[in-house]
């Protein structure tokens, strides 16, 4: 029997939602990328991992709030959490193998087709791999071509977001190029589910596994981490989110030396206070004989 698929089961509301985790997830993560260019040794490894697991999981999150509209009318629908989890390390690992190669490798094609392509087989793979996590009474079958265009586009996607973090500085571009990839990456998703029909055989009881609901919880965790991530990025390191290459110091006086007149404080932003040159004594004029 072939089962009715809804993917919209609650509106607008799960593909909203999905879409603007997986722009948060992708600034965050462009915005560590451009921040690892200037950085060598273990800040640039820092700032490298801290960008894959940034894009990994919100990549993940969106996934799986994207999820919660799925239904199939005539089974319950389960997932297992072990491959569940296991498909947000896959996300982490393989979008960290794209980045570092850009990252150390620099805007170079060979690098840019390479990281992108691997970036974007991370995603696809994750999106697959969580979908081999469902549990129902029945099988999941693709369209293969439809399967295909979606990996296509989250190669596609992939590949211009390390592009735009390697190319593109400056906070409004850097926005423009997460809400991008936001679209790409939820295109990429909903595409996938367009290629899923579901075969159901049995009664339509449940196939084991946790169920939607189950896992609100651990998906709501992601969020929060990332919205306590932007917050701290924003209040402890602003240059992160500006993009300036340099940070804009406070100009502060030049203390004043003791004894000094106000008039001799430094206006040199800063800078070393500079007195002005001593006044010479003025030579007393001769009257007279010795």
């Amino acid at each position: 029997m072939q089962g009715t698929v809804d993917g919209f089961s609650y509106g607008f509301v799960t593909p909203v939602a999905a879409f603007l985790m997986a722009c948060l997830g992708g600034a965050l993560g462009l915005r560590c990328t451009i921040r690892s260019l200037r950085k060598h040794g273990t800040l640039k490894l820092g700032w490298l991992a801290l960008g894959a697991t940034s894009i990994g999981s919100g990549i993940w999150t969106m996934h799986f709030i994207a999820m919660m509209g799925f239904t199939v009318q005539e089974a319950p629908v389960g997932y297992d959490p072990t491959i569940t989890f296991a498909s947000l390390a896959v996300a982490i690992v393989m979008v960290g193998v794209g980045i570092f190669i850009v990252g150390y490798r620099g805007a170079t094609a060979m690098a840019l087709v390479t990281g992108g392509t691997i970036t974007g087989l991370g995603i696809a793979t994750m999106h697959y791999l969580g979908m081999a996590g469902m549990r129902l009474p029945g099988r999941l079958q693709y369209d293969t071509l439809t399967v295909t265009l979606s990996v296509v586009i989250a190669v596609v996607a992939a590949t211009s977001a390390l592009w735009a973090a390697v190319s593109i500085h400056g906070f409004l571009p850097s926005l423009a190029a997460s809400l991008g990839m936001g679209v790409a990456v939820t295109g990429m998703h909903y595409t996938g589910m367009a290629a899923v029909s579901v075969h159901l055989h049995g009664d339509g009881s449940p196939a084991g596994g946790d169920t939607a609901t189950s896992l609100l919880g651990p998906m709501l965790v992601g969020p929060a981490v990332f919205l306590l991530l932007a917050g701290a990025v924003v209040v402890f390191d602003p240059l992160l989110v500006t993009g300036d290459r340099a940070r804009q110091r406070p100009v502060l006086p030049a203390p004043r030396r003791p004894g000094a007149p106000a008039s001799w404080q430094s206006h040199s932003h800063g800078e070393r206070a500079v007195r002005p040159p001593a006044r010479r004594p003025r030579r007393r004029e001769r009257t007279g004989d010795r």
